[in-house]
């Protein structure tokens, strides 16, 4: 990849709240990350997110209904396998958030650090919000990375983006208790029709904004669909004392 496409790259996550970029990791790379995920999930390995624990739309009512072991999310994937951190901390990560951070980037361990499972039945769909609702830093300006570990189509419960989201101002009003953005409002049902759903590839990875409205549908296929997804963040950008933010030890970059 060139200095100047991705310079042209990082416009455009400025520009729209998201972009992505084709064939960032090679296949090969995301088929052994996939393997040890599947490995892990096989496992139970913890710590582990289940959908019976945030009960989102589709989601099992308890564990113990059918499907209550579903799990969401292998948590902290930093610390999950060398795999996982090899990417989480790859040199043309840090080389992209270098550019559009104009400074060093750090990994948050405390935010998304995730291999997010999307399973067939049981996997939720995750409404429209940001990111940011529920990260604490001095600035709301972090990027996060979606690695795609295999095909990711509407049909597979693939993402949705609001574009050029993450620059509007809203007024609470437009978001329910849970921070999420209302779809039952009119002036929100009309924003949310212009989002898209970028279809992804095993290696290709959107970088989006903490602030892009984004959402995700359920899983209507027969395989559990695998996404390896970290955030970053300036090194002048600090998190807020006594949230969550701080709550696990940041990576320099």
């Amino acid at each position: 990849m060139s200095a100047q496409s991705k310079k042209e790259q990082v416009q455009v996550l400025r520009e729209r709240g998201f972009v992505v970029v084709k064939g960032l990791l090679a296949r090969q790379r995301c088929a052994a990350i996939k393997a040890v995920a599947e490995r892990q999930l096989a496992e139970a390995a913890q710590p582990l997110e289940y959908e019976a624990d945030l009960r989102y739309p589709g989601a099992p009512e308890s564990k113990h209904a059918p499907g209550g072991h579903t799990v969401r999310r292998l948590l902290d994937a930093y610390a999950r396998d060398a795999l996982f951190r090899e990417w989480a901390t790859a040199p043309e990560i840090k080389g992209w958030m270098e550019l559009y951070l104009g400074e060093a980037p750090r990994l948050s361990r405390a935010h998304h650090n995730c291999m997010m499972t999307k399973h067939p039945n049981y996997g939720s769909l995750t409404g429209w919000h940001r990111d940011a609702r529920y990260w604490s830093f001095e600035r709301d300006d972090l990027v996060s990375t979606w690695l795609a570990l295999g095909n990711e189509t509407v049909e597979n419960g693939g993402l949705w983006f609001v574009p050029d989201s993450h620059a509007m101002t809203f007024t609470s009003e437009r978001f329910d208790a849970q921070k999420f953005f209302r779809a039952d409002l009119p002036e929100n049902e009309a924003l949310i029709r212009t989002a898209v759903s970028p279809e992804l590839e095993a290696g290709d990875v959107v970088f989006f904004h903490c602030n892009t409205l984004h959402s995700a549908g359920q899983n209507r296929s027969d395989q559990v669909k695998f996404s390896l997804v970290c955030t970053y963040h300036g090194a002048s950008n600090l998190p807020l004392p006594g949230t969550r933010s701080v709550s696990k030890p940041e990576v320099a970059l």
